[in-house]
């Protein structure tokens, strides 16, 4: 349907071409709608995604178009400009609706950006990341008219090849591909400055809320940022999974801050820095009869810091700690035996042996595991395989938790029951 023939512009338009699309397309939405995808074909399913994402991108380029045009709109309703209808009419958030006319007046000046979302290869995700790159060209003294056009152009045919992360990395040096020898080495200067930046604004401080937790605010590179984000997705991505997979549903943030924990309690201590000629050592100091109770507590370090005993037990399983212990009158009955702790050969061997942690309800990779002893050390367990198993840090934390009792079942899994 070609509603250009049919509009007048002396408004009059007896066909009404516009209202008649809409109505087409609403007729078809809830025809498609009614339908219930579980008894489609898969094949059915792959290409009506195909042509949603696609049909999605020309929606918006519709209403992008809409919008760079929708002065008259703030005029007849005296709003302070088309954000403030969309605010007040559309319940549209105020920092939403204003991104929205800013990118329809950015795709207004790019003709082939807006002529990649009309013909749906551009989303309006890559849209974004495309015009924010075009301007930061724009601006740039070093590059010409003729650059600007070339990079449109460059960004527009990449975007039906890469996800709109992947665009935004080939946006920053798309300038270098278009000409190497002129802004490869105003590149690397601007990465080095920005390193340099980077450095001087690194820093680190933490506050105890003397609840038990500690709030850490840190500033690293992007590089460093990256890389630490990458580590705690892996870590917290199979431990994400397996709590649902229990209907523990747990926010992401709170599986990130519990992958960072991970990270610093399974570093490998042999790669710190020597004191005196000693490896970095944390010290945990408690009492027999308190390391054997549930509700125990000891001391974290030198300055007599507050643990549980049950944390206590959970980190002498795997942690490279040495435990003092002390008996009745205070006298040191154990200052730590390295054999308590599981060897990296066993370790192996535990995880060709279970696989996956042990608990019955979950099936994390033994990648992200610890070993665990079912006689406790402090009941005079041995660190052999017959009485080690594999869990996550998860239940791993949960087999020493109080509130919890545990049996082994034949097959050897674990099975957890709560304590009432």
């Amino acid at each position: 349907m070609s509603l250009g023939r049919d509009i007048n512009p002396w408004d009059t338009n007896p066909g009404d071409a516009i209202d008649a699309a809409l109505k087409t397309i609403e007729t078809a939405l809830q025809d498609l709608l009614a339908t219930d995808p579980a008894y489609w074909r898969t094949g059915q399913k792959k290409d009506l995604l195909e042509r949603l994402e696609k049909l999605q991108a020309q929606q918006t380029a519709l209403r992008l178009r809409v919008l760079a045009t929708a002065a008259d709109i703030a005029e007849e309703t005296g709003a302070k400009d088309a954000s403030g209808w969309l605010r007040t009419e559309l319940l549209v958030d105020k920092g939403a609706a204003r991104s929205q006319i800013k990118l329809a007046a950015e795709v207004a000046k790019y003709a082939v950006v807006a002529a990649g979302l009309a013909e749906g290869v551009v989303s309006l995700d890559k849209a974004r990341v495309i015009t924010l790159a075009l301007d930061q060209i724009e601006t740039d003294p070093a590059a010409s008219a003729e650059d600007l056009i070339l990079a449109e152009k460059l960004l527009v045919d990449y975007a039906s090849q890469l996800t709109a992360n992947e665009l935004k990395i080939v946006g920053r040096r798309i300038l270098s591909e278009i000409d190497p020898e002129r802004f490869e080495a105003a590149e690397a200067k601007a990465l080095q400055r920005e390193e340099e930046h980077a450095q001087r604004r690194t820093f680190f401080s933490s506050r105890d809320n003397g609840d038990g937790t500690i709030d850490i605010h840190a500033r690293v590179s992007r590089a460093i940022g990256m890389r630490l984000r990458t580590q705690l997705d892996a870590l917290a991505q199979p431990r994400k999974l397996s709590a649902e997979d229990k209907g523990r549903k747990a926010p992401y943030d709170r599986l990130l801050g519990q992958a960072f924990a991970r990270v610093i309690e399974t570093y490998d201590v042999d790669q710190l820095p020597r004191h005196g000629g000693h490896g970095t050592t944390v010290f945990i100091t408690m009492s027999v009869e308190d390391l054997r109770k549930d509700l125990g507590t000891a001391a974290l370090g030198f300055d007599g810091q507050q643990i549980t005993a049950a944390e206590a037990r959970r980190m002498a399983c795997n942690a490279d700690l040495v435990p003092v212990v002390l008996g009745t009158d205070s006298e040191i009955l154990d200052f730590g035996r390295t054999a308590r702790l599981a060897y990296p050969i066993q370790h192996r061997a535990l995880r060709l042996r279970d696989k996956c942690c042990q608990a019955e309800d979950c099936d994390a990779p033994a990648a992200w595991t610890e070993a665990h002893h079912l006689k406790p050390w402090s009941e005079g367990g041995r660190t052999d395989l017959g009485n080690m198993v594999l869990l996550c840090a998860s239940d791993h934390r949960r087999i020493h938790d109080p509130n919890y009792g545990y049996e082994r079942l034949p097959s050897g899994r674990i099975r957890f029951t709560r304590r009432t």
